[in-house]
This record gives C-alpha cells, sequence and structure tokens, in this order.
C-alpha cells in the first residue's frame, strides 16, 4: 500500500509532467480549477488548485475533501502511483471504477487530453 508521501510524490511528478506538456496537453493543463484528490485506502485527501499548467496541492486532510472540488479524483493510492508512473492506463482505471474523475462537462472534454 503506497503511503502519504509516495502519494504526494506522484502528484507532484503529475504537476511536473503537466507543466512540461506541449500542444493540446498543455492547453488542457492550462485550467484554473480547484482540485481534490482523495487516496480511499488511506483516507486522506490532497486539496489544492489546478493553475498555470500545475497541481498545487495545498492542504492534506483526513478524510473526504471538506469542500467540492471543481476537478475530483478518488482511488488507491497504489493506483495513483501506477498512473503517473505510467503502469496503469487511465481509460481502463476509470472505465473499471478504480478511479473516479468527477468534473463539469466542459473539463471533462478538456481534461481528457491530459488522459
Amino acid at each position: 500500500m503506497a503511503t502519504i508521501e509516495e502519494c504526494r510524490r506522484a502528484l507532484e511528478k503529475l504537476s511536473d509532467n503537466m507543466a512540461s506538456a506541449e500542444g493540446d496537453v498543455r492547453e488542457a493543463a492550462a485550467l484554473d480549477r480547484s482540485v481534490s484528490c482523495h487516496i480511499k485506502d488511506l483516507d486522506v485527501s490532497f486539496v489544492g488548485r489546478m493553475t498555470a499548467g500545475r497541481i498545487e496541492v495545498r492542504d492534506t486532510v483526513q478524510g473526504p475533501p471538506p469542500e467540492k472540488a471543481q476537478i475530483r479524483l478518488a482511488m488507491a493510492g497504489d493506483d495513483l502511483v501506477a498512473l503517473v508512473g505510467g503502469e496503469l492506463n487511465f481509460a481502463t482505471a476509470w472505465g473499471s471504477g478504480r478511479v473516479k474523475l468527477e468534473a463539469g462537462l466542459l473539463d471533462l472534454f478538456r481534461l481528457r487530453k491530459l488522459l
């Protein structure tokens, strides 16, 4: 089982990947939205903001996120690490219910370029 620190590092790596992206991916990463990522097996949430092509984690809270973010992810810690490491396909994980992504319809259309 991934630790909180491993999950935080995975989110930092995802942020770095987004910041160095080009083309359509860079455009999708340029959203300015509140973000939460609930790690279900650790019952911890990372909350922050997607802005300027990066994810800024501003807080780590116990349990589900206290407020509804505009972009919401939920998954196990191992799945987060595997997704960012390229070992788990997002579409497959999302389709099987291992990863949950909730956002407004227009944001989902833009985010699909990241995934």
